[in-house]
């Protein structure tokens, strides 16, 4: 079998490549700081002048603009929730400073091949939702005539929200729009026995076969070879004999061996799970076959009139968070849905409908707005807006530490939504990475609002141990200083990627806060001493309000960015001189 942890297909790039650094945006357009690298292609994040992240696509062979005309066109014209829209192509004119060069949708993220060399092999659920995705998009192409032929775990993103995207898009226009001789490279790229020797012409099956290949891969680690793979379950035991079945029979050598087309393999899904995107899947060791699936089912026994459940988005301390389709007013809304030990408490439930109302109330954009309260039965939820990019914490996990100029504007504006529902009464206490989602724009919101509050003696010491005030994890009483607290953990985390006060248990953490032990020697000093003073263990010593937080963040952020100008400004001025005392004469 071939592993594919080392080396991802897509390189990450920062800054502008030589290709298009000579490119000039449309006023009010800017360049995002990413960029990634895909076999003949190059995607970098521009910032049109409504603040959205689109991807410009460019071929870095000059040679190949053909070609990504014929992607661009074929792109515009699909229509399917799994394929990234398209918006413009730009040509090359000689009185322009732009172009050839299509734009389509940033896709946040990352791909599956990338998942699974973070976080290593994925559960037979994950599994069923690429699958399902991935397969429909598919069966969609396969309709229209049209064949990916690159279908692989590095070109398969997944966004924060579960959504899942196709890119690869450069090998899926017709053979006479290609430069003659190019394949996928068979490295990264799953190829069936059919296309190993003579012409490459993709066919449905083979895309079958490689959507098998994928799926293999999730759950084992590794991509299976051409010939002879092994039965799933010599591999991965605990997969259902049900799915096992459905994996053995995409990869099996024979074309003619295979489902009849990928519509054919979608509907044996449907007829073996029973729900459109299982959460919990368990074996009965006496047949192989699944279990009841809880969370998800309870779900949608609850809310299956009103909405339709995408995906699962994560659980958490109070209940689980879902993408959910609002059937009535036709929009993707985020559903948390609260656990079942603190739904079956009516004096729990009513406390927090009556935080939830007052958390509604607060308007502010770094804010997550809530729409709606309901129950059913032992079922209790609230509607609220889908955050696209995930939340801090999905963000240091993909990506790494960010910077300080990164950060700025979002803590500041994290501080002045603290403020607004400190002023109205209403404390957090539960504020950490996952509670801090990011919208299209990057904005970072607060979410959560009042379910500590409500809950806090059902749950005992409230707020997350890494993020918690020390009054917090003693239960005692609890006031903006708490939140201020948890913001300045925050900033840690987002810049080093660390837990301020390291790993352990709530005892633990507590004895390194009152005793002071945090590192803050990497920092500059103005950042030290503003972390230094939200973090004192006594309330009465940090900051006294978010205002005078936030007032000091502004003032130390431009002295440093001020100083980050004079630095590099004499860089370029030591480069230059550097370069002209050493031209050859």
């Amino acid at each position: 079998m071939n592993a594919f942890s080392s080396t991802p297909l897509q390189r990450n790039l920062q800054g502008i490549p030589p290709h298009i650094d000579r490119w000039e945006l449309p006023p009010g357009w800017r360049w995002g700081d990413q960029g990634v690298y895909t076999p003949f292609r190059h995607s970098m994040e521009v910032i049109d002048a409504f603040g959205r992240s689109l991807a410009l696509v460019t071929a870095p062979d000059p040679a190949h603009a053909g070609w990504l005309f014929a992607e661009a066109r074929h792109l515009a014209h699909r229509n399917h929730p799994s394929i990234p829209t398209t918006y413009h192509y730009w040509k090359s004119y000689r009185e322009g400073r732009r172009g050839p060069g299509y734009l389509r949708r940033w896709v946040a993220g990352e791909t599956v091949g990338a998942r699974l060399r973070r976080i290593g092999t994925e559960t037979v659920p994950y599994m069923l939702r690429v699958l399902r995705a991935a397969g429909s998009a598919l069966a969609y192409l396969h309709d229209t005539g049209t064949m990916h032929g690159a279908i692989a775990p590095d070109t398969i993103y997944m966004s924060p929200t579960g959504r899942l995207y196709l890119l690869g898009w450069q090998w899926a226009v017709p053979r006479n729009e290609m430069p003659a001789g190019l394949r996928p490279d068979g490295a990264w790229v799953p190829t069936p026995a059919e296309l190993a020797s003579g012409p490459w012409v993709p066919t449905p099956q083979s895309d079958q076969w490689q959507l098998g290949a994928v799926c293999f891969a999730i759950l084992t680690g590794e991509l299976p070879p051409r010939t002879e793979v092994p039965p799933i379950r010599y591999v991965r035991p605990d997969c259902p004999a049900s799915v096992a079945e459905l994996i053995d029979a995409a990869l099996a050598p024979s074309p003619s061996d295979r489902f009849a087309n990928v519509s054919a393999l979608l509907r044996q899904i449907e007829r073996i799970s029973g729900t459109a995107t299982p959460l919990v899947v368990g074996v009965d060791q006496s047949s192989g076959e699944y279990k009841a699936v809880s969370e998800e089912d309870r779900l949608r026994w609850a809310t299956g009139d009103d909405y339709e459940v995408l995906a699962a988005l994560g659980t958490g301390q109070f209940g689980s968070v879902w993408r959910v389709r609002d059937l009535s007013l036709e929009r993707e809304v985020a559903l948390k849905m609260l656990h079942p030990n603190i739904a079956r408490n009516e004096d729990a439930v009513a406390r927090f409908r009556r935080e939830a109302r007052l958390a509604a109330q607060l308007k502010h954009p770094a804010i997550v707005p809530i729409y709606s309260w309901d129950a059913k039965g032992d079922v209790s939820w609230y509607i609220m807006e889908l955050q696209e990019e995930g939340s801090v914490a999905d963000l240091v996990a993909r990506q790494g530490p960010r910077t300080l100029l990164e950060i700025a504007p979002q803590v500041d504006a994290v501080l002045d939504g603290l403020g607004l529902a400190h002023a109205n009464g209403i404390i957090h206490r539960d504020i950490k990475p996952e509670n801090i989602l990011i919208d299209r724009y990057r904005r970072w919101r607060l979410s959560d609002f009042g379910i500590a509050n409500a809950l806090d003696d059902r749950m005992g010491a409230s707020g997350t141990p890494a993020f918690a005030a020390p009054e917090q994890l003693l239960g005692e009483a609890q006031g903006v200083g708490s939140d201020l607290f948890a913001v300045a953990g925050i900033v840690i985390f987002a810049l080093t990627g660390a837990l301020p006060f390291g790993t352990g248990d709530a005892r633990t953490i507590l004895a390194q806060q009152l005793a002071g032990r945090v590192d803050l020697s990497a920092f500059p000093p103005e950042l030290a001493d503003w972390l230094e003073r939200a973090l004192k263990p006594e309330p009465d010593h940090r900051f006294a309000d978010a205002a005078s937080m936030q007032r000091q963040w502004r003032s130390l952020t431009r002295e440093l960015a001020r100083q980050e100008r004079r630095a590099t400004r004499w860089a370029r001025w030591r480069k230059s001189v550097k370069r002209f005392f050493l031209k050859p004469r």
